[in-house]
């Protein structure tokens, strides 16, 4: 009788392992991406989503505006990732878009959200709006695009070691 051994945890793929990543990016497709988040970022400095004094009425339950904020965008993302499941949709270089169910459970989104909202309140900003703050005349903001780019390294270098 053999016992069962320890399973394996699949890890996400590295973005260099898509077929597309080893084609690499085309000037085309760089401009939409760049458009895109050009317009995204205005939409984020224009609806002053990312005004530290709205996060800061968000975190002393002053003001309703950023939580009606986010629970649109839940809501936009619940039923966009619902389509895109059931659509069978592709990618623009023809590979199927798969959203792999999450592992882990409560634990490790009460962990990961802990870390991600105590980052938030430190520096007043999620990571989504950092390029729009600095777009958008706060050059302060610079600093805390340079900590998240290096918090973004230190995961992709040791993205291997840790239990995903």
């Amino acid at each position: 009788m053999t016992t069962p051994g320890p399973t394996a945890t699949p890890h996400p793929p590295d973005c260099a392992e898509t077929p597309a990543a080893r084609r690499g990016l085309g000037a085309r497709a760089a401009l939409a991406y760049l458009a895109a988040g050009a317009a995204f970022g205005l939409v984020l400095v224009r609806s002053e989503v990312v005004a530290w004094w709205r996060i800061q009425e968000m975190f002393r339950f002053d003001a309703f505006h950023m939580y009606g904020v986010i629970g649109s965008a839940v809501l936009v993302a619940m039923v966009g990732v619902t389509l895109l499941r059931r659509s069978g949709a592709r990618a623009l270089d023809g590979t199927p878009i798969a959203v792999p169910p999450k592992e882990g459970g409560l634990p490790r989104t009460l962990g990961g959200g802990s870390v991600f909202g105590l980052g938030w309140a430190l520096v007043g900003a999620c990571p989504g709006p950092i390029l729009a703050l600095v777009g958008a005349g706060l050059p302060a903001f610079a600093v805390v695009l340079i900590g998240a780019l290096l918090g973004t390294w230190t995961y992709g270098a040791t993205r291997r070691h840790l239990p995903h």
